[in-house]
């Protein structure tokens, strides 16, 4: 069942994806191709994208009321049902960041797959069998990208242009931390969520610098076409959220 599900949804759609652009653009040149694959998977998760960048908008939007909820209702459950309450009414569901996060990594093990190992045969050679009956089998193929390194290979460029990209993204999207109240009695749970602003500001860029470069210039550029998808989708929501 796992097997067909990870066939279904994920890998074949994406090989053939993949391939299919390989054969469109000139030279067939991989690199090029998963540029057009990444800006087609970020083009059908686009209304989960926009939900999840409205969200976080909005959530900075509404933080001086959950604020003042908290301090007001101090039952967790009536609390929670509080809070609840306050995100329906804002029209948001705090979960779709979550969501689209876990829906990006199976489509990013799905692309490392079909680059490096192709479901059993690497390109450039092709796995006929996997590819759908309306996707050509290119004639071309060429892992070497704009005629300057293997797409195959690691890449350091590459790689700190996505975690260039990806610091870029959380500056925009992540809002700065509040300002500690001195006369306020210590909260861990708010130091747990200073922290991880800071972690996701300042830590996930080197991390995915370090992944991007451990795993393949393939992977690399994947995230850096992705995150300039997300800075510019980050431009249109707030700019729309303005004009609201």
């Amino acid at each position: 069942m796992f097997v067909y599900i990870w066939h279904t949804l994920f890998f074949d759609p994406v090989y053939n994806c993949l391939i299919f652009f390989i054969d469109a653009v000139p030279g067939g040149d991989v690199g090029v191709a998963i540029i057009f694959t990444t800006i087609t998977v970020k083009l059908i998760l686009l209304p989960l994208s926009i939900k999840a960048a409205k969200t976080q908008t909005v959530m900075r939007e509404i933080e001086p009321k959950l604020k003042k909820l908290k301090e007001d209702v101090v039952d967790k459950q009536e609390q929670a049902k509080a809070m609840m309450g306050l995100y329906k009414e804002a029209g948001i569901n705090p979960f779709a960041s979550v969501v689209l996060m876990f829906l990006q990594i199976p489509i990013i093990i799905s692309l490392y797959i079909a680059v490096s190992r192709g479901g059993g045969i690497p390109l450039p050679d092709i796995n006929v069998a996997l590819l759908y009956s309306f996707i050509p089998n290119p004639e071309v193929i060429t892992t070497v990208f704009l005629g300057m390194f293997d797409i195959l290979d690691k890449s350091l460029i590459l790689a700190l242009l996505a975690g260039g990209a990806q610091f870029i993204h959380a500056q925009l999207s992540i809002p700065k931390s509040a300002p500690r109240d001195p006369d306020a009695p210590p909260s861990m749970k708010d130091d747990f969520a200073r922290n991880m602003q800071l972690q996701m500001k300042y830590v996930l860029p080197v991390v995915i610098t370090v992944f991007a470069y451990t795993i393949s210039a393939s992977i690399a550029l994947y995230f850096f076409v992705s995150n300039v998808m997300a800075i510019a989708q980050e431009y249109i929501v707030k700019r729309h959220r303005v004009q609201e």
